[in-house]
């Protein structure tokens, strides 16, 4: 049997997220955000945070390697591998966050993000889930989990601050 805390604290953490966001950008532009690293390094992750690292080969089997770094400076890094790429419509790739001893992620995450024309602009569906069933939840990955939809949706507030500046 595991440990109480751990399992109450598996419980708790969020397994699946759905997000739905209307950008004022065309499909197009809101996938070419998406896909080129360069735009992407200026606004993944939460508000603060920047990506000294940010390799994002956005193709079938291509790599994902970010370094986000807080503002107090420590780096979180994350990595993954790009399952689907159908231009402009949807993006499928899995990300990983947090190691173990043995360097080997503590958990998985599908995730499938969907562009729809909305009367010329773009309606972003985000779909994020768990993959990983038995995995090792410390505190620090029952943290990045139930942090994740702050996460996803500071990363879509920044991503629409990035489009506006762009159009302008």
């Amino acid at each position: 049997m595991g440990d109480p805390k751990s399992s109450s604290a598996a419980s708790e953490a969020p397994q699946e997220l759905f997000l739905t966001r209307i950008l004022g950008a065309p499909r197009a532009l809101v996938f070419k955000a998406w896909t080129d690293q360069k735009q992407v390094a200026q606004w993944w992750g939460p508000r603060g945070f920047s990506n000294p690292v940010c390799e994002w080969d956005a193709r079938p089997g291509g790599a994902i390697r970010i370094h986000m770094r807080g503002p107090d400076g420590t780096v979180y890094p994350m990595g993954g591998v790009f399952k689907e790429v159908v231009e402009p419509e949807r993006l499928v790739f899995i990300s990983t966050a947090l190691a173990d001893e043995k360097s080997q992620p503590l958990f998985e995450i599908f995730n499938t993000i969907t562009f729809e024309d909305f009367h010329g602009i773009t309606k972003l569906r985000l779909h994020a889930r768990l993959l990983t069933a038995e995995f090792k939840m410390t505190p620090q990955a029952a943290a990045a989990l139930s942090g994740m939809e702050q996460g996803w949706s500071e990363s879509l507030y920044r991503l629409a601050d990035h489009l506006d500046a762009a159009r302008r």
